[in-house]
């Protein structure tokens, strides 16, 4: 055998047998198939890290998918596979109704599942160049309800700026096609308290503290001018 072809050989033989000896780092396939076992996944970012400069900061955008939210689908995770049970529910029926989780988990789905479902629509009500105000049916709801958007606005501020500590301030919609705007604690959702969650914003530090650190008022200032209005509206015609 020629010389070169021989070292080919030998080397390709060490990389086969190194695959067999590692698993599944060498296997693709299989490691797919083990990521899609787990339920529950990390949705990407539907735009760039930095697509929404200088408002949202690339460095915080990243951290807060890549590390926050995948952390509270992680531990999702975890839980739910100590209960058969749940399998293929989603994770807006769990949140829905908690008190049929089983008690021994309830904590973990109520707090990294409201983190999952949470985050994975925050990552939908942004955009680069949002902002501005509804319009439609949305619109007209808004002001019959608060009495102009003006008013939504100082109320929607007002809860971002009271939540004590982390948690979320909430557009929503009740069963009875009420809207009202609201606070909730830590990864506590709307969707528990059985109203639609339409539009919210993070006020965790973890979302802002990089570029605002205790300057809340200026992120929520910001955060009106990266709104996604059309996905808010859509939200509210489908509820």
């Amino acid at each position: 055998m020629d010389p070169l072809n021989r070292r080919q050989a030998l080397h390709t033989t060490a990389l086969m047998g190194a695959a067999v000896t590692v698993g599944t780092c060498f296997n693709p396939g299989r490691v797919v198939a083990a990521e899609a076992a787990a339920p529950f996944t990390l949705p990407p970012l539907p735009y760039a890290f930095d697509a929404l400069e200088p408002l949202l900061d690339a460095q915080t955008m990243q951290i807060h998918h890549d590390k926050h939210h995948a952390a509270y689908v992680t531990n999702l995770n975890k839980a739910v596979a100590t209960q058969p049970a749940l399998a293929g529910q989603s994770i807006e029926a769990l949140l829905k109704n908690l008190s049929a989780v089983p008690e021994a988990i309830r904590a973990a789905v109520r707090n990294h599942g409201g983190g999952h479902a949470n985050h994975s629509l925050f990552w939908q009500l942004l955009k680069k160049n949002g902002g501005g105000r509804p319009t439609g049916e949305l619109s007209k709801a808004i002001d019959g309800k608060f009495g102009s958007f003006a008013t939504f606005q100082e109320k929607f501020t007002e809860a971002a700026m009271k939540q004590f500590g982390s948690g979320w301030a909430w557009l929503t919609l009740d069963a009875g096609k009420q809207l009202s705007v609201e606070g909730t604690p830590n990864q506590d959702t709307p969707l528990s308290a059985g109203r639609t969650p339409l539009l919210g914003i993070d006020v965790w530090e973890h979302a802002y503290y990089l570029k605002y650190q205790n300057r809340r008022a200026d992120y929520v200032a910001a955060f009106y001018h990266v709104i996604n209005w059309d996905v808010v509206s859509e939200r509210f015609q489908k509820a």
